[in-house]
């Protein structure tokens, strides 16, 4: 038998834990946790719209450097996907239509690089 895996938390190094929430909240993450858990420990845990997997950042969390953190997603439309990013006021690249999928490529305010994947195959993300 194999047992079951799913990725749960992905560590973001940011510098300023309130900024980055604020920018994660504001492309529609929610905001699960958000605990100072002892001096030097904050934990806030975020998620993304439909995910079974969040993302952590706060103090003493990780540690790697802010901007070093590279995460890809799946969403159902790379076209929609962009338009809610500047709708928000976040810069995002064009569409760029690979073979294996359509990404849309934005930066967090630490300068984490994510990458948004939209596969035909894969409708519904």
């Amino acid at each position: 038998m194999t047992v079951t895996w799913k990725i749960e938390l992905v560590p973001v190094p940011v510098t300023d834990v309130d900024r980055a929430k604020a920018f994660y909240q504001r492309i529609g993450f929610t905001a699960d946790v958000d605990r100072q858990v002892r001096e030097g420990l904050r934990f806030v845990q975020l998620t993304p719209p439909g995910s079974a997997c969040s993302i952590v950042i706060g103090d003493g969390i990780t540690a790697k450097v802010p901007g070093t953190q590279e995460i890809q997603v799946v969403v159902a439309d790379a076209e929609a996907a962009r338009k809610q990013l500047l709708d928000v006021g976040v810069e995002a690249g064009e569409v760029d239509p690979q073979p294996w999928g359509d990404f849309v490529y934005f930066q967090d305010p630490d300068g984490n690089r994510w990458s948004l994947q939209a596969i035909a195959a894969r409708p519904n993300g």
